[in-house]
């Protein structure tokens, strides 16, 4: 396997790059609010801190690398059209001359 067929294989579509935001977002809100209420509870900013650090780092590890999850529902681009080269008239050129 060349390096180019790894890389199209760990790749993140859209709807996958989406849906890692979204999961990311959840998951440092739930150890945001989690963290500012057993800081809270014991009187300790540092673990607050510490609890979100956390959950930066799971959001982190389950977000950033392209994992398999992300790429469900690839995009079919369509082929691109060859260039008109000057020798083949284009049909602007074709209905100029019909008129």
């Amino acid at each position: 396997m060349g390096i180019m067929e790894w890389y199209e294989s760990w790749h993140m579509d859209y709807d996958g790059q989406a849906r890692a935001e979204k999961l990311s977002r959840i998951i440092i809100l739930l150890f945001g609010v989690v963290g500012f209420v057993w800081g809270y509870a014991i009187q300790q900013f540092s673990e607050t801190v510490w609890i979100l650090g956390g959950g930066f780092l799971l959001a982190a590890i389950l977000t950033i690398p392209p994992w398999p999850i992300y790429s469900r529902k690839p995009l079919n681009w369509q082929k691109p059209r060859p260039r008109p080269t000057e020798s083949e008239p284009t049909e602007t050129k074709e209905k100029k001359k019909k008129k």
